[in-house]
């Protein structure tokens, strides 16, 4: 099994094991995709770059008010939360969980999966 295919089936095992998650991506730093278990109606492009996007947004927020290093990411709307994990130097995981989820039992999950998968990259 090729890296690639570990690494998405990684996520896809986060989103169909893991309650309340709904969908997971992992993005290089560059906003480019690397692999996807999101929902045909969502475009993997926008869903990239926009992570990317906000990975350098709170790693930047972070480093500018001496918050320590960058973990997590988490923005909540009204329909559920969108969470994004560093996993390794050069990709983050971008999790969509359900509005109702159990936010403990899914940050434990996305850290070991984030874990697995830079390991998997490294």
């Amino acid at each position: 099994m090729s890296r690639t295919d570990q690494v998405l089936k990684q996520i896809k095992t986060l989103s169909t094991n893991t309650p309340d998650v709904e969908a997971a991506a992992i993005v290089d730093n560059d906003g480019l995709m690397i692999a996807s278990a999101l929902p045909a109606d969502m475009d993997d492009d926008s869903v990239a770059a926009m992570g990317a996007a906000l990975l350098g947004l709170g790693e930047r927020i972070t480093d500018e008010l001496a918050r320590g290093d960058f973990q997590m990411v988490m923005v909540r709307g009204d329909s559920g939360y969108l969470i994004l994990v560093r996993c390794g130097p050069e990709a983050v995981l971008s999790v969509l969980a359900a509005k109702g989820a159990k936010l403990g039992l899914i940050f434990l999950d996305v850290s070991r999966a984030a874990k697995e998968v830079a390991r998997l990259l490294g």
